[in-house]
């Protein structure tokens, strides 16, 4: 890990990668120690997800957010992630910085993330400690941090695809799938030890004395884990700077040098690299990075989303239902055990027993989610057993089917004890939707890369989609999920008048998804 050879790393990169500009070159072998760092933004995102899921509906109450501000703060987020996530998957394809194509954005998507956590943990002290007229310290505290739980949402959303794109860009095939396991282990771990902290109570503690009160000691422990996993990221592994062709080294030279095309053929070559007019008048074609470069606008980039391969289309719809099932779930749990499993009244006098009851049960759900993460740790590990045995169709299937099958059973018998316990398979799910469906993605690049490298002069992809394009297009997946639960299921409850609808209608959405990731989901031999 240190210096040195970093810089030899990155000198075998380049030079690997400036054999053939034309060709695709498997990148060096990755050894476990850079995944496991490359891995860590994973571990960083994921424990500030799980504090703002323990945290930020106590702040948003306690700032004072009318109930008709709720969907705009949820839906939001979701909403420009959903729109603005292929556009920044797309330019990270193109981007030429020094530092890489990558991490530009991840670092930019980091510091948005950090922001976000000040102001919605320390918005409330500092607008206090700014503002002394009441209602004017109201307004700015509630603008303050709705900005904030916006912001971090739609940058903790948005990343995910940019450090997806920056794995499968440095690594080869093999490491890519050590490397995606890594990432679910680590999610699941993170989201554990960011749920057992955010379950402690800080308000009795040293620490929670010193620095204020809770809210300062969770913002802490985020800033200092999100600073030093990010940190340990970027610097996991070296991104070779995407760089023009040169003019000397154009497609159809090559081809020239290489004795396989006389001058002015008119032999067609695979993505249109080699325009037949250009050389039938003996001009040179222009740098196709760069043609692509200056195409790629939003109507374009539309386009490539919306003519994308079939197989590609199908993974994300499937991609979509799982989410849809996963976070029907996880976004009502607490309030189901608190109200259905602890028989507890949220509504109810805060004193009263009816309403301790109900707090009660929140709590013991928050136990739950933490199992529901360490067992994704746990399955994510697994899965390189099963894989070899069953494959990535098993792992897909089997992954909604228990999930499915919990759920509806959890709905039908809710019990705290069976619930905690079938906890575990909505870790399955987690970490088969964290790893399955972007393995896929990879066994597609990989077999449109061989298929390339059959064609004489065939090269990169000039259709405008590239690997950060599909990530980013998995990703929106969960956004546009993130719309449908946001926008559906709290109509549907009203309607039901009970949250048992909400885990009932989970199983089933799930349970469709089994059926969708066996027929339709096209998996590479």
């Amino acid at each position: 890990m240190g210096g040195n050879s970093g810089q030899a790393d990155l000198h075998t990169y380049k030079s690997l990668a400036e054999v053939s500009p034309l060709g695709s070159v498997e990148p060096p072998k990755r050894p476990r120690s850079r995944l496991i760092m490359h891995s860590m933004a994973m571990f960083g995102r994921e424990f500030c997800y799980a504090v703002e899921a323990a945290y930020v509906t106590p702040v948003l109450l306690s700032v004072g957010l009318p109930k008709s501000l709720y969907s705009m703060v949820w839906l939001l987020s979701p909403i420009l992630g959903f729109v603005l996530q292929p556009v920044v998957g797309s330019a990270s394809d193109h981007c030429r910085s020094r530092w890489g194509r990558r991490r530009p954005y991840i670092l930019t998507l980091g510091l948005m993330m950090l922001l976000g956590l000040a102001l919605y943990l320390n918005g409330d002290a500092v607008v206090s400690a700014l503002i002394a007229n009441p209602r004017r310290k109201l307004v700015w505290a509630i603008s303050v941090t709705m900005i904030g739980v916006v912001l971090f949402d739609f940058a903790a959303d948005f990343i995910d695809g940019p450090i997806k794109a920056y794995l499968f860009d440095v690594c080869s095939h093999r490491d890519k799938e050590r490397g995606l396991h890594y990432h679910a282990f680590f999610t699941g771990f993170g989201g554990a030890l960011g749920y057992t902290l955010g379950a402690i109570d800080w308000a009795h503690l040293e620490l929670g004395r010193v620095l204020g009160t809770e809210f300062q000691v969770m913002f802490f422990f985020s800033s200092l884990m999100l600073t030093l996993c990010f940190t340990i990221h970027l610097c996991s592994i070296p991104e070779a700077p995407l760089k023009d062709i040169p003019p000397q080294q154009a497609p159809q030279d090559l081809l020239l040098s290489d004795g396989m095309y006389e001058y002015g053929s008119i032999k067609k070559v695979k993505n249109g690299f080699v325009n037949p007019e250009l050389a039938m008048q003996g001009e040179k074609p222009k740098n196709p990075a760069e043609q692509t470069r200056r195409a790629m606008t939003l109507k374009s980039l539309l386009r490539a989303l919306v003519s994308m391969p079939p197989h590609y289309r199908y993974l994300c719809i499937s991609h979509l239902i799982g989410w849809t099932a996963f976070l029907s779930t996880m976004l009502f749990f607490t309030d189901f055990m608190g109200q259905i499993v602890y028989h507890g009244d949220p509504y109810g006098a805060h004193n009263s027993t009816e309403f301790l009851t109900y707090e009660r049960g929140v709590e013991v759900g928050c136990w739950g989610l933490c199992i529901n993460a360490m067992f994704s740790s746990f399955y994510s590990y697994l899965q390189k057993a099963l894989g070899s045995y069953i494959g990535l169709k098993g792992l897909y299937f089997m992954g909604y089917l228990l999930f499915g099958l919990g759920t509806g059973f959890i709905g039908l018998f809710p019990n705290v004890y069976s619930t905690l316990v079938l906890c575990s398979l909505f870790g399955v799910m987690s970490s088969t939707l964290y790893t399955v469906p972007f393995n896929l993605v990879a066994e597609y690049h990989r077999e449109e890369e061989e298929e390339r490298q059959q064609v004489p002069g065939g090269g990169p992809d000039s259709s405008g989609r590239g690997k950060g394009v599909d990530c980013a297009a998995l990703t929106c997946m969960v956004q546009l999920a993130q719309i449908l639960v946001g926008g559906g299921l709290g109509l549907l409850v009203n309607m039901a008048g009970s949250v048992v609808v909400v885990v009932i209608t989970a199983s089933t959405v799930a349970l469709i998804g089994c059926c969708f990731v066996a027929l339709f989901v096209r998996y590479v031999d």
